[in-house]
């Protein structure tokens, strides 16, 4: 589904963005060009931003960690 109709920025896009590293709406709009235009889509991205920020640290945590074990 479309985020940014202007920019025909879907919320893909936004996943795909945060995944290769944006982590701020400013980082979104230099990537994108969302909410360059009429700006009604800053709502929505900044909630599709947040989610996949969450989706991204998840990710990333180990699932589960043993006592007297050290990561590398």
């Amino acid at each position: 589904m479309y985020v940014c109709v202007c920019k025909a920025v879907s919320h893909k896009h936004i996943h795909r963005a945060v995944n290769e590293g944006a982590v701020s709406l400013r980082d979104l709009k230099n990537l994108t060009g969302l909410g360059t235009c009429c700006g009604k889509c800053v709502p929505d991205a900044r909630r599709t931003l947040t989610e996949a920020t969450a989706r991204r640290a998840a990710a990333e945590q180990p699932l589960f960690s043993a006592p007297g074990l050290i990561a590398a």
